[in-house]
């Protein structure tokens, strides 16, 4: 044998006798928080959807090409402000021709009437029959007739042409135009033009389970009295207390905008629909909420939020972000004195601010993983690291 084969064997053989066996993987590196007991402001939530308090479509009711636009496109107009105009030389003609058939009418009628005057006088007198004179009566009649028709046709005709002037009926913050200068409108009906919102204040419409609906009576009675005077004190009484203080049904709507942000203005429930939707299981709730700025807009939606009552108290809470959501069920690893991970199953009560009440499965106190999830199993050890003070939401106060 070669001596290099005789070096490189031998060299083998000592790797094989120094190659120790693996160890166990390490634990790995899971963030906890410990749970807590506290009292916590809970809430009915659902998204509703924005209106204006009055939308009033503005359309083109008589034929004609638009002449001119005389407000500025999504800007603010006053009830009685000119918008559009349609070319009116057609309407001002036929009210021109509904004036004269008018005068013509009147003329005849006072003609009619001289003819009667005089046959009366004749037939007293012997020289004429009582048929001339009841000739003579229907032909007045039917002149009165003939005058109540054309003053008709000159109303209708001065209709039309007030029609070619088109203003605003409400006080409001007017769209983008939907028509331009120069087209023709009206042909095969009223055409939309634009419409105009009055938007202090806006409408909320959503939806509110059966079961929260008869659950708070007190939050709907007496709707028949809320209009919008009523609403307007109750916008000054709930912007000059702060969300949470009061009775939960004295506590007005809440809206949280798109960007998370909640509007600083609270609302008031105002209607109720008459009927429960059967697919849904839902009312349709509507809701009025201060706009001063005119910040909110038609069309948008917002998560509306209503305080619970009489719910929350030393409630046991989990941030939302350390649950483990599997077919429906929820569970959170927790992290017990000896490092070691038990899954525990749970059941959840509403959810607040990021949080979720727990109603079975903890007491309070115990430590679960909230970062880390993906790596933890029952029956695992890791190596937990606390969570840092303020960054989550477990540190973070209640509504």
């Amino acid at each position: 044998m070669k001596p290099q084969l005789v070096i490189v064997l031998a060299l083998a053989a000592c790797t094989k006798k120094e190659a120790a066996p693996a160890g166990p993987p390490p634990a790995a590196n899971v963030t906890v928080t410990t749970v807590e007991k506290r009292d916590v402001s809970l809430y009915i939530e659902a998204v509703g959807s924005l209106d204006g308090y009055v939308n009033a479509d503005i359309r083109a009711r008589v034929k004609g090409y638009l002449q001119t636009q005389n407000y500025k496109d999504g800007g603010p107009v006053k009830a009685g402000q000119l918008m559009f105009t349609i070319e009116p030389t057609q309407y001002q003609a036929d009210a021109q021709t509904a004036q004269a058939a008018l005068s013509r009418a009147k003329v005849a009628q006072a003609r009619n009437k001289t003819d009667l005057s005089r046959d009366q006088g004749l037939f007293k007198a012997g020289m004429i029959s009582q048929q001339d004179v009841d000739n003579a009566t229907s032909a007045v009649a039917d002149a009165e007739a003939q005058v109540a028709a054309a003053n008709a046709q000159l109303q209708a005709a001065a209709l039309n042409l007030s029609y070619a002037t088109i203003k605003s009926p409400i006080d409001g913050v007017a769209g983008l135009a939907l028509v331009r200068v120069g087209n023709l409108v009206g042909q095969d009906g009223p055409t939309l033009l634009a419409t105009v919102s009055q938007l202090d204040p806006v409408r909320v419409n959503f939806p509110l389970t059966e079961l929260d609906y008869v659950h708070y009576p007190e939050r709907f009675a007496h709707l028949e009295s809320r209009d919008l005077a009523w609403a307007k004190k109750e916008f000054a009484r709930l912007d000059a207390t702060k969300p949470g203080e009061g009775k939960p049904e004295d506590a007005g709507v809440e809206i949280v905008l798109a960007d998370g942000s909640t509007y600083p203005h609270r609302g008031v429930i105002v209607a109720a629909n008459r009927q429960i939707d059967a697919t849904t299981g839902t009312v349709q709730i509507q809701a009025l909420v201060s706009n001063p700025d005119g910040v909110l807009r038609p069309g948008e939606y917002a998560k509306v939020r209503l305080r619970r009552a009489n719910e929350g108290q030393n409630a046991v809470v989990v941030p939302e972000k350390a649950l483990l959501s599997v077919q429906g069920t929820y569970s959170v690893a927790i992290v017990g004195t000896d490092n070691k991970v038990t899954l525990k199953r749970l059941e959840l009560g509403p959810s607040n601010n990021g949080e979720r009440v727990v109603l079975k499965g903890l007491v309070g106190g115990e430590k679960i993983v909230i970062d880390g999830l993906q790596r933890v199993s029952d029956g695992a050890t890791v190596a937990p690291h606390p969570e840092a003070t303020g960054s989550g939401s477990g540190s973070a106060k209640a509504n």
